[in-house]
């Protein structure tokens, strides 16, 4: 065999791995394009106008790319009811539409680890054992509005979703807090470090994020106001949960209390939400 028709074997070779390693990232790339190029049902949008009034803020193009975000994540990902909760459509809907906020500008982008999201008709009870400081575990019980696994399941309160819509500037939203979760859960443990493009960027996130979290923590110690809700004191991952919920809702009074922390969610997430109101 000449040393031209090794290459070309070669070659060819090396075409068909990269073929077939590509082949199941495009035929999701392939199936989500379809369903973007479908209309987004005027049903839909009924539930975006009346539970959703934030929608209504968004630029018209934010607009139709968070429509289209939706629809991909109802496409793909099963919602199921629990303690007798039947999923409606109008449930399945503003779900995904507030959880596509966190996606704006992403060409393409999905929550990757998401395999399910389970809703209760009401805060439900988890049980914990938690380290009592001691050397031995505690048995605790907690109400919770949301959680966010790992594995790829967020757990919401359909009340509390609905609630989060519905008041679209009070800080508060656990549909963004929990797929928050999903995003930093991307890169691991959630630990507040979610992926961020670029050497220099990501050490500036560690290096600002840990000085505002810490801030809080001396804050909540001397007993001081703030913005930001004691919850996000409980760990990194909870603070970006926490200054997510605020980055979205209250934009300005994130950016004029803390710049530079603004400046870091606004380059994670690729949006400003200053200019939407």
């Amino acid at each position: 065999m000449s040393d031209f028709a090794l290459v070309l074997l070669l070659l060819a070779l090396a075409l068909t791995v990269l073929a077939w390693l590509a082949g199941p990232w495009l035929r999701v790339q392939w199936r989500r394009s379809r369903v973007r190029r479908q209309p987004f049902p005027p049903e839909w949008r009924e539930v975006l106008r009346q539970r959703m009034p934030g929608f209504r803020a968004l630029p018209a193009d934010l607009q139709l790319q968070l429509k289209k975000h939706a629809q991909v994540l109802l496409a793909e990902v099963p919602f199921i009811g629990c303690n007798g909760l039947v999923v409606s459509t109008e449930m399945r809907v503003l779900v995904a539409a507030q959880a596509a906020l966190l996606l704006l500008n992403r060409r393409g982008a999905s929550f990757r680890n998401l395999r399910q999201v389970l809703l209760y008709p009401d805060p439900f009870i988890v049980d914990r054992a938690v380290p009592n400081g001691l050397g031995l575990m505690d048995d605790t019980r907690r109400v919770l509005s949301g959680e966010s696994w790992q594995q790829g399941q967020v757990i919401l309160s359909w009340p509390d979703v609905l609630a989060g819509a519905a008041v679209p500037d009070d800080g508060h939203n656990v549909v963004i807090h929990e797929f928050a979760h999903q995003l930093d859960q991307e890169t691991g443990s959630a630990n507040g470090a979610p992926f961020v493009a670029g050497r220099g960027a990501r050490q500036r996130w560690a290096t600002t994020m840990q000085a505002e979290f810490e801030a809080l923590k001396q804050r909540l110690a001397q007993g001081e106001p703030g913005l930001i809700d004691a919850y996000g004191a409980t760990d990194p991952a909870e603070f970006f949960a926490v200054t997510s919920e605020l980055f979205f809702e209250r934009p300005q009074a994130l950016a004029s209390a803390h710049p530079l922390l603004f400046r870091e969610l606004a380059g994670c997430y690729r949006t400003n939400p200053l200019s939407w109101r």
